[in-house]
């Protein structure tokens, strides 16, 4: 169980943080930038869940929680994706359950006939911000693969995120009924 005595440390005001090893990196190091993203993801869903209820804000809360597993992955380095006692790592049932849940959700909508603009209704826009959110921290996870082992379950499950967010968003819009859709030179 997590415990927090004190909220500030002064151990970061060096322009360091420590990871789950014990090691410390730069702020602005590659691995910080992907787990900040995933923060900033994450934030961006709690502003969704503000409003939604039912299964939809239901089904957020448990990807806040897949994401700070995430976080803790990602702060984490290594090359043993392995989740244990002492470490956690994301895992393909992670993965497995956002597409089962795009499959079912995705069921109830019509075929798309034409891009998605963002917004429709408030909670509509508000996770295509998330899903905008879901993407740059999809960016931030890539770029550090490309230079650190990353496990290969965490970058599954941010890409498939931004998926199921679309979905949702457009689940919020009426079933996609109050979509707004794109048409092409509009304003010429």
């Amino acid at each position: 169980m997590v415990r927090l005595n004190r909220i500030y440390t002064r151990t970061g005001d060096n322009g360091t943080t420590g990871l789950v090893d014990g090691s410390r990196l730069a702020k602005h190091h590659a691995r910080l930038e992907a787990v900040g993203a995933v923060d900033e993801a994450n934030c961006a869903i709690g502003l969704a869940i503000c409003a939604l209820d039912g299964s939809l804000a239901e089904h957020l809360r448990h990807i806040q929680n897949d994401l700070f597993d995430l976080g803790a992955d990602l702060a984490t380095p290594g090359e043993d994706f392995a989740p244990s006692e002492m470490t956690l790592r994301i895992v393909a049932a992670q993965t497995e359950w956002l597409e089962q849940r795009i499959d079912a959700e995705n069921a109830e909508l019509a075929p798309l006939t034409s891009f998605v603009l963002p917004g429709g209704s408030e909670a509509a826009a508000r996770l295509h911000l998330a899903r905008t959110a879901a993407r740059r921290a999809e960016r931030a996870v890539a770029a550090l693969a490309a230079e650190a082992p990353v496990n290969p379950q965490a970058l599954a499950y941010i890409n498939r995120l931004s998926d199921y967010l679309f979905v949702m968003a457009r689940l919020a819009n009426q079933g996609g009924a109050g979509d707004v859709l794109w048409v092409p030179g509009a304003s010429r």
